[in-house]
């Protein structure tokens, strides 16, 4: 019994001098403290070299063309014929007829009251041969070249006050210019292409009745628009009738060279802006397309062109000293889509060329790059 109680406390004791020996162990032993590790941002970076940044001007519009022609009907008849399809779409060469009206019922008038003023000019022949015998000749000689179906051949012209008195007596001024008044009506039966152009609308087909006054379609010219772009008034002065301007489609994919033909002195009072409108001459431009312009409205000296996004609260930028982070303060003059004209860096200044997410002063950085930039 007493050997059991003797091995007991032999066992508890080895257990309890082996805890204290553990303990003694943990506590003993030293934990090394975690060394700082410094992060270093890889940078680019370019340098100043400030220089004349022009200030361009982007603003944007739709085409419109520059010769238009809206054709309407003088005359009443049936379309006769043109000389390609009277369709949107359809091309004519300059000169060629775009509609041709009936005029069968016309030329029967004209034809009647030709024939009325020859008529008339025969039966003046005996009176001028016994009162105006020196006028006799030259009306003699209209009569003989009196063409019925050709073009009306002005009347002699009278020698005198009373010879003039005398032919208006009998009418043959009253009947020539009735005659004459026709002839002029003839020519509105056939409407022809002032310049080549395209057809792009088109409210008659061949072999319907066109009325007097009615609209037949529209004809411009496709290969000369004008653009008509909004800008602020503060740069109102700064645009120029003649002055060249670059213009691109939204992709940026094709370039045009303009030109500035007018400027609309009125301010829209909403928008505080004027109307410019440019003129630009392309195969492949469209009616109502869109294009982008940049017009170059003047000069900053001593300044800097930057990307919008090296902006700090608006008015600073990054620069770095000895692979350290700092702010400078700039002035911005002009802010574009992208970019901001900026004033107030020295030249030689080390700055951000790109972003840095996170950026702040003191940072420490590396430099993997260096740019020279004048804009």
């Amino acid at each position: 019994m007493i050997r059991k109680i003797l091995l007991a406390l032999i066992g508890v004791a080895i257990l309890v001098g082996a805890y204290m020996f553990a303990q003694n162990l943990i506590a003993s032993r030293k934990i090394p403290k975690p060394r700082e590790r410094k992060v270093v941002t890889s940078v680019f970076t370019k340098t100043v070299q400030n220089g004349e940044v022009p200030v361009t001007i982007s603003t944007n519009g739709t085409l419109t063309a520059k010769y238009r022609l809206e054709l309407f009907s003088e005359v009443q008849g049936i379309f006769e014929k043109s000389a390609g399809e009277f369709k949107p779409g359809e091309h004519f060469k300059r000169g060629s007829t775009l509609i041709k009206i009936n005029s069968d019922e016309h030329r029967a008038s004209l034809r009647s009251q030709k024939s009325n003023l020859y008529n008339q000019v025969v039966l003046l022949l005996p009176d001028l041969r016994l009162d105006f015998p020196e006028a006799f000749p030259k009306w003699e000689a209209y009569v003989n070249s009196f063409d019925l179906e050709g073009t009306l051949q002005p009347l002699p012209e009278p020698s005198s006050d009373k010879e003039k008195l005398f032919t208006i007596g009998r009418n043959i001024l009253s009947a020539y210019y009735a005659a004459a008044n026709l002839e002029e009506r003839l020519a509105k039966y056939v409407i022809r292409a002032p310049y080549y152009g395209v057809l792009t609308q088109a409210s008659v087909t061949q072999g319907a009745l066109v009325r007097a006054g009615q609209k037949l379609g529209e004809f411009i010219s496709p290969n000369t628009y004008e653009l008509e772009v909004p800008i602020n008034t503060k740069y109102a002065d700064m645009v120029r009738v003649g002055q060249q301007v670059n213009l691109h489609n939204l992709e940026r994919t094709k370039n045009y060279q303009g030109k500035v033909i007018r400027v609309n002195s009125i301010v829209d009072q909403s928008t505080q802006t004027i109307q410019v409108f440019i003129l630009v001459k392309g195969i492949d431009l469209r009616e109502n397309g869109y294009l982008e312009a940049d017009l170059e409205a003047r000069k900053i000296n001593n300044a800097l062109e930057i990307d919008r996004k090296l902006l700090v609260n608006d008015d600073q930028v990054f620069s770095v000293r000895d692979s350290i982070l700092e702010v400078k303060q700039v002035e911005p003059l002009f802010f574009k889509e992208s970019s901001v004209v900026v004033k107030g860096l020295e030249d030689g200044t080390k700055i951000l060329s790109k972003s840095v997410p996170g950026a702040y002063p003191g940072m420490l950085v590396q430099v993997l790059d260096d740019i020279s930039t004048t804009n």
